[in-house]
């Protein structure tokens, strides 16, 4: 077995995949300075120049100390598909099919897959900074991303949210709408494994990483699955709900696990665990003052899926840009706003933009930006489209 896991954690079958689908790295590139794996500069024990303690315990990867590397692609078929894949599981995805699920398909469904994903995310995101296992080595792997260099790699969470949107999904419909379940099973294994597929491809993760990330989703949806529709109706709890779903998520974000060195992780995580807790006070904020009527139960009958037509499509656009727009307005007022309060309280000089990155001023204001923006998609975005006629 422990042979089986170090095979499976090996960078050469990374690499090897990679060959396979035609990416190679270019010529010229060879081992880096002091035989260090490229980019790995910010794992303990890296060597070279820069090594040195930063202020606070932390430094950050730079561009500069990055290593960019060049590539060869000899099948665009699989590079173009896999980048787009790997799309699916990024930040942009998130922002745009969460909110057009809420806003446009259905809130039942929609709330149920916002809590799992933010308990997945949640749990792999710390199980990253604890665990500490390093991406794989480049070289061999041609690394196609460079921001999530500075994270650790196991698990890999985009696998997991790959695994709980599509089966999440899945489950929660397959008792309310009419359709066979065999091609919705289908639909949920391939983007789960297109996505998947694209963190061997990008060379950001080892397959280990990719089936610890399946695996860990897949135990989290059965050990919760009896619990949704409990976790649904406490939105129409005690009106001191909001106080835990903010208190909560904000002690996390304050004692995510210490690293030696900077990576984006707990901002990111605030970042999710902030648009969850603000998106859970605007379902409540709905029930509780009546503002939007959402179905807290399934269908008592189970709902034929309704044609798609033009005018469905251009409505659906027509929300979903409204929505965007408002949430981008919100973000950078709210952002802005909270960056201020906080580098005049800590006297912090306004340029100073590593400043962002303390422990006492990126949680605080990550955490009331993306609050806010939780609460604005679901209650303040469907009162704008009733103001508008949309609804």
């Amino acid at each position: 077995m422990a042979e089986l896991l170090r095979s499976l954690q090996d960078s050469q079958l990374v690499a090897r995949f990679q060959r396979r689908c035609g990416l190679f790295p270019a010529p010229d590139e060879g081992p880096c300075e002091d035989g260090a794996a490229p980019g790995l500069g910010h794992l303990p024990g890296a060597t070279g120049k820069g090594r040195g303690g930063p202020a606070h315990g932390l430094r950050r990867v730079t561009a500069s100390q990055a290593h960019v590397q060049k590539y060869i692609v000899k099948n665009y078929f699989y590079y173009y598909l896999f980048r787009f894949s790997a799309a699916l599981g990024q930040e942009v995805f998130y922002i745009t099919f969460l909110p057009f699920t809420y806003w446009n398909v259905d809130s039942y469904v929609s709330r149920r897959l916002i809590i799992i994903w933010v308990l997945v995310m949640y749990v792999g995101q710390v199980a990253k900074d604890i665990l500490k296992w390093p991406r794989p080595f480049s070289p061999p792997v041609v690394r196609l991303e460079k921001r999530l260099i500075a994270e650790y790699g196991m698990p890999s969470t985009h696998a997991m949210a790959a695994t709980a949107i599509p089966f999440t999904i899945l489950i929660s419909t397959v008792d309310r709408y009419q359709y066979p379940f065999v091609w919705g099973l289908i639909v949920a294994v391939v983007f789960s494994t297109l996505v998947c597929l694209s963190r061997l491809y990008t060379g950001m993760h080892t397959v280990l990483d990719v089936l610890g990330g399946i695996l860990i989703t897949m135990i989290l949806i059965v050990l919760t699955y009896p619990a949704w529709t409990l976790i649904d109706h406490l939105n129409s709890a005690s009106p001191l709900f909001p106080v835990c779903v903010i208190v909560v998520p904000f002690f996390l974000c304050y004692n995510y696990p210490v690293s030696e060195y900077y990576s984006p992780t707990r901002a990111d995580t605030t970042t999710i665990l902030a648009a969850g807790a603000g998106m859970i006070i605007g379902f409540w904020i709905n029930h509780f003052f009546q503002l939007v009527s959402e179905p807290i139960e399934s269908f008592p009958v189970i709902q034929n899926i309704p044609p798609l037509t033009t005018d469905m499509l251009v409505l659906g656009l027509t929300k979903f840009t409204v929505g965007i727009v408002l949430i981008f307005l919100v973000r950078q007022l709210v952002q802005n706003l909270s960056l201020q309060v906080l580098y005049s309280w800590f006297k912090v000089v306004t340029r100073n933009k590593e400043a962002r990155r303390r422990l006492e001023i990126e949680v605080p204001y990550k955490f009331v930006t993306y609050t806010s923006v939780g609460i604005c998609a679901t209650t303040f975005v469907p009162m704008l489209h009733r103001f508008l006629g949309l609804l």
